[in-house]
C-alpha cells in the first residue's frame, strides 16, 4: 500500500482522484454540441448519452440525479452543461454548483449549435486552464469512496478475483472508507445473506424491498432470466444457475455489515459498506455509482470484460489465466496465481490494494489507456 494517497479536495471537501473537465449533455440533442465542444479543446471530457427528452415521473428524476451526480463527482473539476433548453439545463447547473465547483450552462434554443460550440469552447478552455492549476494533496483512505461489481463471472470469479476484492472492502472498511455495491437481480438466491448483515432492521427492510420490487418486476414481464441471468458467457464459464451466481457476487463484499441500503444514483451519507438499489449491466451501474460519488471502480471479471467509465477509472482484475493471457491489455491485475496456490489470498488483497492506491494516485487504468467511456444512464419506463 502507498505511504501517503493523494487527491484533489474539491470545494465541498470530498475527494477526487482525477482532474477532468467535462462537457455534459443534458439530452441526446446535446451530444453533437459537447462532442464539438471537446474537438476544439482536447483536454475536455465529453459525456454523451443516449436519453434526456420526454422522460418523466422517477425516470426523469433519476435522469437528473445521474447527470447531476457525475457532473458533481470528486473526480471532476468543472462541467460546461449543455442542453436543448435553458430550464432543464438549468436544473443540472443549480445542482453541480451546489458543490462549489465551477459550472456553466448553454442552451441550444434561440442560438444554434455554432454559436453555442463557439462559446462553449471558451468557456471550457478556461475552466480547463484553471483546473491545470489546481495540485494533488495528501488524502486519507476515509476520503476515497470505492464501488465494486463483477462482469462476464465464471468460476474463477467466485474462486479468485470477487474474494480479492473481499480483501479490499474489508480493508477499506476498516480504514473508514466507502464502498457501494449493487447488482440487485444478480444477488438472487443469495439476497438473504445480504439481509442478514444489514445493521439494523430499518436497512433491511429498505434493502428487502428494493429486491423484492426489482425481482416483482422482472416476474411480472413474464421473462425467463436464463441466458440473461445467467449470461451466456456466465454459462460457458460453469456457472448454471443465477443462485451460484449470485453466491460468486457477493463473495466480493467481504464480511463487514451493510450500513445503508439506496436508491440508485444516490449519494451514501454513512462509511462503510452500502447497498446501491441498481441494474446488474455493467456500464449502467458504473456510471450510477460515478453519480453517487465513487471515484475508483474495482471490476472482477472471469471470461473477460472490457468496460471503462469516464468519469470514474475502473480497475479490472481476473483469476482466469486464459482471460489474463489473451485479453491482457484489459487487465490491471492478474491474480490466476491465487488458484494455483501461488501466494494466499491475503496477498492477493495486497497486490490489489497495491493497484487501488496507485490508480488514486494517478496511474491510470487500461481501460482509461484504451479509452473506454461507458456512459450509460439507467431508464426506468418508456418516455411520454
Amino acid at each position: 500500500m502507498a505511504d501517503q494517497l493523494t487527491g484533489y479536495r474539491r470545494p465541498d471537501g470530498r475527494v477526487g482522484v482525477r482532474n477532468h473537465v467535462v462537457a455534459l449533455p443534458v439530452d441526446d440533442l446535446s451530444n453533437a454540441a459537447v462532442e464539438a465542444i471537446a474537438h476544439v479543446v482536447p483536454g475536455i471530457l465529453p459525456l454523451p448519452h443516449a436519453y434526456g427528452r420526454l422522460q418523466f415521473g422517477e425516470d426523469l428524476d433519476l435522469t437528473f440525479r445521474t447527470l447531476i451526480g457525475n457532473g458533481a463527482n470528486p473526480n471532476v473539476a468543472a462541467a460546461v452543461v449543455v442542453g436543448i433548453e435553458p430550464n432543464w439545463t438549468e436544473r443540472v447547473v443549480e445542482g453541480i454548483a451546489a458543490t462549489g465547483k465551477p459550472v456553466t450552462g448553454l442552451a441550444i434554443e434561440r442560438h444554434g449549435d455554432l454559436a453555442t460550440i463557439a462559446e462553449g469552447a471558451r468557456r471550457a478552455a478556461r475552466f480547463l486552464q484553471d483546473a491545470s492549476e489546481l495540485h494533488r494533496e495528501p488524502v486519507d483512505r476515509s476520503e476515497i469512496v470505492l464501488s465494486i461489481k463483477c462482469g462476464e463471472s465464471d468460476t474463477t470469479s467466485g474462486l479468485g478475483a470477487n474474494p480479492t476484492v473481499s480483501q479490499v472492502v474489508d480493508r477499506h472498511v476498516a480504514a473508514g472508507g466507502t464502498v457501494l455495491f449493487g447488482e440487485t437481480t444478480e444477488l438472487t438466491g443469495g439476497e438473504h445473506l445480504i439481509a442478514q448483515r444489514c445493521v439494523d432492521d430499518d436497512v433491511r427492510k429498505r434493502f428487502q424491498a428494493f429486491f423484492d420490487d426489482y425481482f416483482e418486476l422482472v416476474q411480472s414481464s413474464g421473462a425467463n432470466l436464463m441466458g440473461s441471468q445467467p449470461t451466456q458467457g456466465n454459462i460457458a464459464g460453469g456457472l448454471s444457475t443465477i443462485e451460484e451466481k449470485a453466491l460468486g457476487n457477493i463473495a466480493k463484499t467481504g464480511s463487514v455489515r451493510v450500513v445503508d441500503a439506496l436508491g440508485p444514483a444516490v449519494r451514501p451519507t454513512q462509511a462503510g459498506l452500502n447497498f446501491m438499489d441498481s441494474s446488474s449491466a455493467a456500464a449502467e451501474f458504473i456510471t450510477l455509482a460515478a453519480a453517487a460519488g465513487a471515484v475508483v471502480h474495482l471490476f472482477p471479471t472471469g471470461q473477460g470484460n472490457i468496460i471503462g467509465n469516464p468519469v470514474e477509472p475502473t480497475i479490472k482484475l481476473t483469476a482466469n489465466p486464459v482471460t489474463a493471457s489473451t485479453m491482457s491489455e484489459h487487465i490491471d491485475l492478474d491474480v490466476s496465481g491465487l488458484l494455483r496456490m501461488d501466494y494466499s489470498l491475503a496477498e492477493a488483497g495486497d497486490r490489489l490494494m497495491e493497484v487501488v492506491d496507485r490508480t488514486i494516485c494517478g496511474r491510470l487504468t487500461a481501460a482509461e489507456v484504451l479509452g473506454h467511456r461507458e456512459f450509460v444512464l439507467t431508464k426506468l419506463y418508456r418516455s411520454a
